[in-house]
């Protein structure tokens, strides 16, 4: 079992990095100024994320008066904004995916700062009866320079070689996606009593509930045409396993009680957010009707 934890761990690093890699590879300049002008979306996208989603966790987790390890992995998702599969969600509803790829990006560069202090202020006030106490300026380090530096190094690639970024992106692409199913499937076997006991918690209901209520909460602070504003919608659901797999390992010694309660949320946040995305692309390829008026 210490050897799958230790081989998980590999994988994470390797995903994380993949990922800000290939999101750097991906992003363009005219794409991200896009982004950074429209000032009242980028307000409203990075309160709703940064502020609004953590808290709904927060209040998620206590109304359903989660264990100890599913609350503490349901505030880490929380406050873990700019998942990849937000910008795949774009691509399933038929939206605006520039938008929500430039977002995504954004809100995982900005996120590798705040998500420390975010979990950490938030697992202090809800005072769980155990002494939790992150280390944020570890964390903060070790999330900023696995999700940093790769991004910076994938963006200076397309910005001065953009031949080879396009070229490079697939493979990226790839291993992200990869080794984030290897990551996941690793949580499940290795913890997978863990995530048995939760089927009878309101742990799995509780993921399901914040990405459907994210993904409402993003659609509505939103601004622009329908099809950005639930783009931003689907970006703000799906969050990133990254810097919570990061603080798993850091923080709380890859307890197999949060570890399995982190996979379970992630699932149930997917199960919730896809078929929202999937309706709302049906709709948009459905043929207007025809006007009969004469």
């Amino acid at each position: 079992m210490d050897t799958l934890h230790m081989l998980v761990n590999a994988v994470t690093v390797i995903f994380i990095a993949a990922t800000m890699f290939a999101a750097g590879l991906g992003a363009t300049i005219p794409a991200l100024r896009g982004i950074f002008t429209n000032v009242p979306l980028l307000v409203l996208a990075l309160l709703t994320n940064m502020v609004v989603i953590p808290l709904l966790g927060w209040g998620i987790g206590a109304l359903f008066s989660l264990p100890s390890a599913a609350f503490i992995a349901l505030v880490l998702v929380a406050s873990s904004p700019g998942g990849p599969f937000g910008a795949k969600l774009a691509m399933v509803q038929s939206g605006d995916v520039v938008a929500g790829a430039a977002m995504q990006v954004l809100l995982a560069t900005v996120g590798s700062l705040t998500f420390a202090p975010t979990v950490n202020g938030i697992l202090t006030a809800a005072d769980l009866g155990k002494d939790i106490s992150l280390d944020v300026a570890t964390l903060v380090r070790t999330v900023a320079l696995l999700q940093l530096v790769p991004f910076v190094i994938g963006l200076l690639l397309r910005r001065y070689a953009a031949p080879t970024a396009r070229s490079w992106h697939p493979a990226a692409a790839a291993v992200s996606n990869v080794t984030f199913l290897i990551v996941l499937a690793g949580m499940l076997l290795g913890n997978w009593s863990d995530v048995v006991a939760l089927l009878g918690s309101l742990a799995l209901l509780a993921g399901f509930v914040l990405a459907a209520a994210a993904f409402a909460v993003g659609t509505l602070l939103a601004t622009g045409p329908s099809v950005r504003r639930t783009t931003m919608g689907g970006v703000a659901a799906v969050r990133n396993a990254g810097p919570a797999l990061a603080a798993i390992g850091i923080a709380f010694g890859d307890q197999p009680a949060v570890l399995g309660a982190l996979a379970a949320i992630l699932l149930s946040g997917l199960a919730a957010a896809l078929p929202i995305a999937t309706v709302l692309s049906g709709r948009r390829s459905r043929p207007a009707a025809p006007d009969d008026t004469r």
